[in-house]
């Protein structure tokens, strides 16, 4: 079944993505450049509604045509109310642009949808903790694909390889929202990538992005990752390591450099990459290479010793620390 299902969803995110991509031309739904972080020549329609489209309509299909297990229901529920939540925010914030306050509370409230629908983080002895871990771990997730989002083909690539880290980890059993939801959006994402690749005939704007985030973090809180060992705990983060890492790196780079943390600069490490005179294509490889990586890392973790996993947490951090003192020789900011 979940071939036919992952084949549908390209297919779908294909056509969808078209016709959206249509409609917001005519609509004059674009992307216009201006400034330093949009230097495309020509304004680009943001089809990330496409994204959001073909999930919804391919879950609904599923839902119409085969039978779930008792309980799941209630949690794919949750998914579909949250994700139209963060939708709906992020349609919003491509028209208007949101304060950052505002879009945090956004993106909290669809947490505690989740939450409310039985999908959280169970790690903690304390309820408390669980859930203020999982509004954090949802906020971080929706802000990192939002934030890696800055080159044609590169975010949603990225996602794609996540969406299939999730349903590889969670492969044999899991929830079967995991694993259909893993699947149907890397589909998705899949046949929005075809048209988003460089150079780009689409945006996902913050609407495609936000959405695109949240998803993967609701997936990543119904799998169980410990079973083999407690280091298997480190496996979402692996397999959502680039869009993290870039966060991380960027709110580094500004704050090192004196400059607001929550304002747009060209700190990511793609642009870093791209001042290094490496072409956008080039620097898509590198990061689809290094999230396939991270992504079999986490599978590792998941089925290894703790022994083996240790080693591999350490490898990882090792990448990490290397690749932000590369990164930081190579400075965007300065004039040529």
């Amino acid at each position: 079944m979940l071939f036919p299902l992952a084949l549908i969803s390209v297919l779908s995110g294909t056509v969808l993505t078209y016709a959206v991509k249509q409609l917001a031309v005519k609509k004059g739904f674009v992307d216009t450049p201006s400034g330093d972080l949009k230097e495309h020549a020509d304004p680009v329609p943001y089809a990330g509604t496409a994204i959001f489209l073909t999930f919804m309509l391919v879950l609904i299909g599923v839902r119409l045509f085969t039978s779930y297990p008792t309980g799941t229901l209630r949690q794919l529920r949750g998914i579909v109310f949250g994700g139209s939540f963060v939708f709906v925010l992020g349609i919003i914030d491509d028209i208007y642009e949101l304060s950052y306050g505002i879009k945090f509370l956004g993106q909290a409230a669809a947490a505690g949808i989740l939450i409310y629908y039985g999908i959280s983080i169970r790690i903690f002895p304390s309820e408390i903790l669980n859930v203020a871990f999982s509004v954090l771990w949802v906020v971080l997730i929706v802000n990192s694909l939002n934030i890696i989002d800055v080159m044609d083909g590169l975010a949603p690539g990225i996602a794609a390889i996540a969406a299939l880290g999730f349903f590889t980890v969670t492969l044999p059993g899991e929830l079967v929202y995991v694993n259909i939801g893993a699947i149907v959006l890397f589909g998705a994402l899949l046949g929005f990538w075809f048209f988003n690749r460089p150079p780009a005939k689409v945006f996902m704007g913050d609407a495609g992005s936000l959405f695109t985030g949240f998803i993967l973090a609701a997936i990543s809180m119904g799998a169980e990752y410990s079973g083999a060992n407690l280091l298997g705990l480190f496996a979402p983060v692996f397999i959502l390591m680039i869009p993290i890492y870039d966060t991380l790196l960027v709110i580094y780079f500004r704050y090192r450099s004196g400059r607001p943390v929550f304002k747009g600069s060209k700190d990511h490490f793609a642009i870093r990459l791209s001042s290094a005179g490496l072409s956008d294509l080039t620097i898509d490889l590198i990061g689809y290479i290094a999230a396939f990586i991270f992504a079999g890392a986490a599978i590792i973790v998941t089925r290894a010793s703790a022994g083996i996993s240790f080693l591999v947490i350490s490898a990882v951090f090792f990448i990490a620390v290397a690749g932000s003192a590369v990164l930081s020789g190579f400075d965007p900011h300065r004039k040529r």
